[in-house]
C-alpha cells in the first residue's frame, strides 16, 4: 500500500487497552511498521451500541505505515473485545507540523466524489490546527462479528489535530 504523499501513516489501529495488551504493545513498539502508539479514550454515543455491543472505553491507538502485519498481531493476541481499524483511502488536505495532540474521527453520509466532501475540507482547511484531514474506512476486528452493520463504515473523515499552532 503506498503512502500518502510518501511512505507516511496509512492508518490506525484501535485496541481495548487491557491487561493482555502490555505484550501486544511492547511488540508494537519494536516494530518498522507501527509509528506512534498512544493511549485514548473512547467515547460511543447510545445509537452505536447496536453497531459497536462488545466495546471498550479505553483502547490503544497506533498509527501504522502498512496493514498487512497489523491484522496478523491483532489475532495473535485475540483480544476479547472489539478492535477498530481505520485505513485511509483519499486525502483531503495535508500540512506539516509535529506534536500531534489527538486524532477526531466523523462519520458522514457522504462519500468520496460528493460536492459536499469538498465544501467540508475547505471549511476544515480554515482551521490551524488540523494538520491532516483524511477520507478513511472502517473495518471491525472481533472473534464475533456484530449483528447489525455500521452503514457509514466507508465514510469516515479523520482529523489529526496538533498543538503548535495557534487558533
Amino acid at each position: 500500500m503506498a503512502g500518502i504523499g510518501g511512505g507516511g501513516v496509512q492508518g490506525y489501529v484501535c485496541t481495548p487497552h487491557e491487561k493482555q495488551s502490555g505484550s501486544l504493545i511492547e511488540n508494537w513498539k519494536k516494530s518498522d511498521n507501527v509509528i506512534d502508539i498512544y493511549f485514548v479514550t473512547a467515547t460511543f454515543s447510545d445509537e452505536s451500541v447496536p453497531y459497536f455491543p462488545n466495546k471498550a472505553n479505553h483502547y490503544t491507538l497506533a498509527s501504522f505505515s502498512d496493514m498487512t502485519g497489523i491484522l496478523d498481531d491483532i489475532k495473535r493476541y485475540n483480544m476479547d473485545r472489539l478492535s477498530f481499524m481505520f485505513s485511509f483511502s483519499s486525502p483531503l488536505f495535508e500540512r506539516s507540523g509535529d506534536k500531534l495532540n489527538y486524532v477526531s474521527l466523523y462519520f458522514t453520509k457522504y462519500t468520496n466524489g460528493d460536492l459536499a466532501l469538498s465544501d467540508l475540507a475547505n471549511a476544515i482547511a480554515r482551521r490551524e490546527k488540523v494538520k491532516k484531514a483524511s477520507l478513511a474506512q472502517m473495518q471491525l476486528l472481533a472473534s464475533e462479528q456484530p449483528k447489525f452493520t455500521f452503514p457509514y463504515s466507508k465514510n469516515l473523515v479523520i482529523l489529526e489535530v496538533r498543538s503548535d499552532a495557534p487558533d
